[in-house]
């Protein structure tokens, strides 16, 4: 029961999983963006898909089903995807058990291609559009990157220093301080053999790069801020790895 309609929207990614939707929502969209995907469940009669939609700094996702004729979202019907995301540009969706109400603002595209050049890189006006105290800035936003600090274990004398971190297309470095021109260390993600949710350290917001030879320990700000980096990495690994 394929459903066509939905083959054509620019904002239907069939092959996303939920893993990679949360990854490319917190890294490149604003709060309200939002896209379509295949959900991992099916019914016996109907099609299920998975609307993820970032909302404060987190990410969602709404089941809506599809059985031949229209669209079911909790109690509510709807003849296309259309009405569905006229419905919720104007009425809240209820972000599950946080209560977060989120509207729907602008559709996350499924055809955009990484750069060559990350720091050039500028989100699309049309659907990631940032902005700054001063409304006459935008805010810059490298497409599938991040930096922050995290704090690290030395790998031959077992202490913790604060580090600063950039993921830069398939490497990530370390730097002794922000601003330093030269890293401490790159780590080729290429070969990077997995990323751990918990270092096993006992630190809390802790995780894991597992390198030939070597595991990078590392320890993120919040939790919040561990699974923002987990996000990004595990997404790197994935696309590293087809």
């Amino acid at each position: 029961m394929e459903n066509l309609d939905v083959q054509d929207l620019p904002w239907y990614h069939p092959n996303l999983t939920r893993h990679q939707a949360e990854a490319l929502l917190i890294q490149n969209a604003s709060d309200g963006s939002y896209l379509l995907r295949d959900s991992t469940t099916t019914g016996p009669s109907e099609i299920r898909y998975s609307l993820s939609c970032r909302c404060s700094n987190a990410v969602k996702h709404y089941q809506i089903t599809w059985d031949g004729s229209e669209y079911s979202f909790g109690m509510g019907k709807f003849q296309t995807l259309a009405d569905f995301v006229k419905h919720f540009e104007n009425k809240p969706l209820i972000g599950g058990q946080s209560g977060v109400l989120t509207l729907l603002k602008v559709a996350y595209p499924r055809d955009i291609e990484e750069p060559e050049e990350y720091e050039v890189v500028h989100v699309h006006a049309e659907w990631g559009k940032q902005k700054s105290q001063d409304k006459n800035n935008t805010i810059p936003s490298s497409i599938n990157s991040k930096e922050g600090f995290l704090i690290k274990q030395g790998g031959v004398v077992k202490n913790w220093k604060n580090r600063w971190f950039v993921l830069h297309k398939n490497e990530l470095r370390y730097y002794k301080a922000r601003g330093e021109a030269l890293p401490i260390r790159t780590l080729d993600l290429e070969k990077c053999i997995d990323i751990l949710d918990d270092s096993g350290t006992g630190k809390p917001f802790s995780f894991g790069v597992v390198m030939p030879g070597r595991t990078f320990f590392l320890v993120a700000q919040s939790d919040c801020e561990k699974e923002e980096w987990l996000s990004v990495l595990k997404w790197k690994m994935e696309q590293v790895r087809r």
